[in-house]
């Protein structure tokens, strides 16, 4: 039976076999995405959705990090890209790809792309306001 984050055994097993057999790539960004480094946001690794083990999520902001290898440029490989997508962007989840050689290249780049997704998730901090009049109007 599925759990609220339609998890079953399966999919569990499934998500521990990718943790395992991660990439260079995906083991550098993790390094870097683990332990809410990343402007104070939590992600998950390999984490299921529906039919799909997401590479990176992050449940505050509803965003997948998903990177891909040269499969991914391939007519099949974008067809299944744009499938996986739309089925994530149903359930409101926004998602986010980098080629595995941006990560190994310019992993800052990509950091910095990733924050950007992120801080419109943001809420803004409190302004402090004078409780009346205030400002720089004369006495």
């Amino acid at each position: 039976m599925p759990s609220r984050f339609d998890h079953t055994l399966a999919k569990t097993a499934r998500a521990r076999e990718l943790r395992r057999a991660a990439t260079r790539a995906e083991g550098r960004l993790w390094f870097r995405l683990r332990g809410a480094q990343l402007a104070g946001f939590s992600f998950r690794r390999q984490h299921p959705v529906g039919p799909y083990v997401l590479d990176f999520y992050c449940p505050a902001a509803k965003l997948a990090v998903e990177l891909g290898g040269d499969e991914h440029g391939t007519p099949e490989g974008l067809r299944h890209d744009r499938i996986r997508t739309r089925f994530l962007e149903a359930k409101g989840i926004r998602v986010l790809r980098f080629p595995n050689h941006e990560v190994k290249e310019d992993i800052d780049a990509v950091l910095d792309g990733i924050e950007r997704a992120l801080t419109p998730t943001r809420p803004a901090a409190p302004v402090d306001l004078p409780l009346s009049g205030g400002g720089n109007s004369p006495p």
